[in-house]
């Protein structure tokens, strides 16, 4: 088994998932650090201080999820909405008219009206919290990677403007990090730059001079466009941003190698409500099935950590897929059954990460050759995938969808034990499933950050996008009441919105993710 994984390697495969949720090409995120690299360097920053672009170059986006689902309500395709806004300066009426032009559509004159009416009443307000949510996503996700405090400073800054426009604190000029002054600029020069050349990420960041970008830095990359944009013709730009690391990077030991992954996870699941919690409970599941079926410890901490990744590829696929209460299309199915394979790219450029990715993906192949996404058949399944295969559907079912109740117990026991009957799911496995699954308590809840019972039962609720009204309905209290408690939820768990809200029930296993039905 492949072994070593250094945290270079975790950032730079954190980074190729956050370039499928920023709706950008594979490697943006990449590139863009080798530009913030250099922009560091002909500014005269020292080597430690370059260490540190670095890592807020693969770090700062990381939170583009933790909004998703309230993008979608407002705009449909939360990717293509973020993939859009490179092209505008992110504030005042140009930004409110790039917004209103993406609203969803419900048809006809009156309805945009009232779309629009309802967004400039609430949406414009939620759209500024989402901002907020990246950046506290990103800094647990920062924390929970042990990332040095001057990174987790400066990430949070990423919506911050030179112009002091920007969010959540409105910080103007110098009172931002001058690293993230450079990776501001660096994201939406690559993106310029891929299009047009570096004619064209000059004109664009000349434009923003003194608005969005720090205008010494601005002159620097004018002055200096081909040394800047030529260090991007590299063949490899992950090799090359792996060795500039090298001056702050560590090798993450292998018995901590699995609650890394338990981030990627919750990572996966912010994408929507409907999913939080899913990728622990399957690893849960799966792993305790593969103990009961006689694997090894080693085949068992494989089970458990592709369990963790096996929804890493959905960062890929808009927020308006999973949160959709009717069938899908055609095109979106297809969508979704890109998952897996999106997945395995992700983890592949790592050996180790790559072993476990590949029985990730093979989280949806059928032993009859009816699965995706490449249609394997029975001896090019191992077992370890065959024990994730049925874990997976088997904990899908228990949980609510946005186009069908969770399932109960006996369902889903009929359900596998008729996909192993028709040969698509391994028999072995369906049975080791059911047992570790019939014999799963529910687990005791301790008290985290001072939450009551109550707190927890909300926080439950609003992990999963509901509304205040909805979660009031649930409980059987006041709306009101409901406000309270959200709000002491808030403060006990230092959050302000309801993504980062739910990356902290996730990390403290505070949410249900439906084992029980």
């Amino acid at each position: 088994m492949p072994t070593g994984v250094r945290l270079s390697e975790l950032l730079a495969s954190l980074s190729l998932a956050t370039d499928l949720g920023l709706g950008l090409p594979q490697e943006h995120v990449l590139r863009q650090t080798l530009l913030a690299d250099r922009i560091a360097e002909l500014h005269g920053l020292s080597d430690m201080e370059r260490a540190c672009v670095l890592h807020v170059s693969l770090m700062a986006w990381v939170g583009c999820v933790a909004d998703s689902h309230e993008l979608a309500h407002w705009f449909g395709d939360d990717l293509a909405l973020r993939a859009d806004s490179y092209s505008v300066d992110k504030t005042g009426l140009p930004m409110l008219r790039f917004m209103v032009d993406h609203l969803v559509d419900h048809g006809g004159s009156w309805g945009r009206i009232g779309v629009v009416g309802r967004f400039l009443n609430s949406g414009l307000r939620q759209t500024a919290g989402g901002f907020v949510a990246h950046c506290q996503t990103t800094g647990d996700i920062a924390d929970r990677l042990g990332l040095d405090e001057r990174v987790r400073r400066a990430i949070g800054q990423a919506f911050e403007r030179w112009d002091g426009k920007g969010v959540p604190r409105r910080l103007a000029g110098d009172e931002i990090e001058l690293v993230m002054r450079i990776v501001q600029i660096a994201d939406d020069a690559e993106v310029f730059h891929r299009q047009g050349g570096s004619a064209a990420a000059v004109a664009m960041v000349r434009e923003r001079s003194r608005t969005e970008f720090d205008p010494a830095l601005v002159d620097l990359i004018s002055d200096h466009a081909d040394e800047v944009f030529g260090v991007v013709d590299v063949a490899d730009p992950w090799d090359a941003v792996v060795a500039r690391c090298a001056v702050v990077d560590r090798l993450i030991p292998d018995v901590a190698l699995t609650d890394v992954l338990a981030v990627f996870a919750d990572y996966a699941d912010l994408k929507s409500p409907w999913w939080t919690g899913h990728s622990r409970a399957v690893a849960d599941l799966a792993a305790e099935a593969a103990g009961a079926l006689g694997l090894d410890e080693q085949a068992v901490t494989i089970v458990r950590r592709a369990g963790l990744v096996h929804r890493l590829g959905a960062v890929g696929v808009s927020t308006a897929i999973w949160d959709k209460a009717g069938p899908l299309s055609v095109a979106e199915v297809e969508r979704v059954r890109n998952v897996p394979y999106l997945t395995a790219r992700i983890l592949a450029r790592q050996p180790l990460l790559a072993s476990v990715g590949a029985v990730a993906a093979m989280v949806h192949e059928r032993l009859d050759g009816s699965g995706y996404p490449h249609g394997l058949r029975v001896d090019a399944i191992p077992t370890e995938a065959r024990v994730l295969a049925a874990a997976r559907r088997y904990q899908a079912m228990g949980a609510a969808r946005p186009h069908r109740p969770a399932m109960p117990l006996a369902h889903r026991a009929n359900d596998l034990q008729a996909e192993a009957a028709a040969g698509r799911l391994d028999g072995a496995a369906v049975d080791a499933v059911l047992s570790a699954a019939g014999h799963r308590r529910p687990r005791r809840r301790v008290q985290v950050a001072g939450l009551t019972p109550r707190e927890i039962e909300v926080l439950g609720l609003l992990a999963r996008g509901r509304s205040n009204r909805q979660i009031a309905a649930a409980l059987g209290i006041s709306a009101r009441t409901v406000s309270t408690h959200v709000e002491h939820v808030y403060t006990k768990a230092g959050v302000s919105t309801r993504g980062a809200a739910a990356m902290f029930a996730m990390r403290h296993r505070l949410v249900d993710p439906g084992v029980d039905g």
